[in-house]
């Protein structure tokens, strides 16, 4: 949630920075305003009202004492009551609309933030070369079919299409990736979280899913109950909350946590030629990264978690760019995003396998976490993120880039260890 001090005093900024996202909210902004200065209006006549009723209470007593009649004065005030409990209720309903208000309005492009959508995203970086083979290659489909790694009919057929089947070694590689990454966190300090994955609507309301994006997770409702859970689409929607609420000891800061969880996605995508097999699903592994920090030191916290990113990639042996998100492309709630790309070679194109992004305090500001500065004031937290991967796209990324002339595929150096075998065949 935008800060309403800021764009109470900046509010043409707040405009061209949304602008930056290809969505032109001035009349929404300008509304804000409207509504804030109507708040501000009612609660100065309400105050004023209240010293009136307090200054009004302490003479009662006092006439009353001296023999006097008071009954003038206390209809007035139990007339002022009224009003007093009219007006509390006006500023209850503005304070509720600017809210709704507040939660429309995306997080704020950082300054250096290209404008645009996808199409500006920048390429940073990157590492290796694209590898070449000297034998007709195969895709991934075909390679984890052949191998016996993946079953995507049988997926399909007991979950539907954007859904897919680990098998033996396919199994085995999955679980080997997800091994890898959790221990490289916790060689880093992070603490290992395994959080629900059903969630109440609080949650995805301070990650910034919800009210906007109510539409897109897979909703739980009790038959027997009001209970209505989601399925988290990503476990930073869990991670996040973990602090809601709290003052968290600013010698404690900054939080690092790792979670491993099934991400449950309800858009699967297109099922065009470029989100075959594992590309896109409903349900995917992920090993996700979750930051709490001060907020003078979050852009050191984000260079870690893109770094940490890419050295996963790095070490796997794969070839990888290293993209800026351009405004457009960036999520609802982040002020900055490094994406890490892996190519994928019957594709030609390559693919994110990791999104770091720093949400400044705009979720802290919707889940009340704050800590205490060294300059005694309350501060809002600044909350980030990253993908300490994503297996669904790497797998495909590791078959297809070391694949072999004779179907089989080389294991990375770094997987051997948790897979007991150097190729699979």
């Amino acid at each position: 949630m935008i800060d309403i001090k800021y764009l109470r005093e900046k509010p043409e900024e707040v405009k061209e920075r949304i602008k930056k996202r290809e969505m032109n909210l001035d009349d929404t902004v300008d509304e804000i305003l409207a509504v804030d200065a109507q708040k501000r209006e009612q609660m100065g006549k309400v105050e004023a009202m209240k010293a009136e009723q307090n200054a009004a209470s302490k003479q009662i007593p006092q006439i009353k004492k001296a023999g006097g009649d008071a009954s003038d004065i206390m209809a007035k005030m139990k007339e002022l009551v009224g009003k007093i409990k009219e007006g509390d209720a006006a500023i209850s309903e503005l304070e509720d609309k600017q809210k709704s208000l507040l939660l429309s309005l995306p997080n704020l492009p950082d300054d250096d933030v290209c404008a645009g959508g996808k199409e500006q995203n920048e390429p940073i970086r990157y590492y290796g070369t694209k590898p070449e083979f000297d034998f007709e290659m195969k895709n991934h489909v075909e390679l984890c079919e052949n191998l016996g790694l993946i079953d995507y009919k049988r997926g399909a057929k007991i979950a539907g299409a954007g859904s897919w089947l680990y098998r033996g070694w396919g199994s085995r590689l999955e679980w080997a990736l997800l091994n890898y990454f959790i221990n490289e966190h916790i060689k880093d300090g992070f603490e290992f979280i395994l959080p629900p994955h059903m969630l109440g609507y609080q949650c995805g309301y301070v990650a910034g899913q919800f009210p906007k994006f109510n539409d897109e997770v897979y909703w739980i409702e009790n038959p027997t109950s009001e209970d209505k859970k989601f399925m988290l689409p990503t476990a930073e929607t869990a991670l996040v909350n973990i602090h809601r609420d709290e003052i968290i000891p600013i010698e404690e800061l900054p939080r690092k946590y790792i979670a491993y969880t099934p991400c449950y996605r309800r858009e699967a995508g297109s099922y065009r030629s470029e989100e075959r097999g594992m590309i896109r699903g409903h349900q995917f592994n992920k090993v996700e990264m979750v930051q709490y920090t001060e907020d003078d030191k979050s852009d050191i916290a984000f260079s870690e978690l893109v770094g940490k990113a890419e050295r996963l990639v790095r070490d796997l042996g794969l070839h990888y760019r290293l993209s800026k998100l351009a405004a457009g492309d960036c999520s609802f709630s982040m002020a900055r995003t490094y994406d890490i790309e892996v190519w994928i070679p019957s594709m030609e194109i390559y693919k994110e396998v990791s999104s770091a992004s720093n949400a400044r305090s705009y979720q802290a500001r919707r889940g009340n976490i704050r800590y205490r500065g060294e300059d005694k004031k309350m501060h809002f937290a600044h909350t980030l993120n990253a993908s300490g991967l994503a297996t669904s796209r790497v797998i495909p990324a590791i078959v297809e880039q070391y694949q072999n002339a004779d179907g089989s595929v080389t294991v990375p150096e770094v997987l051997r260890p948790y897979m007991g075998i150097d190729v699979i065949q």
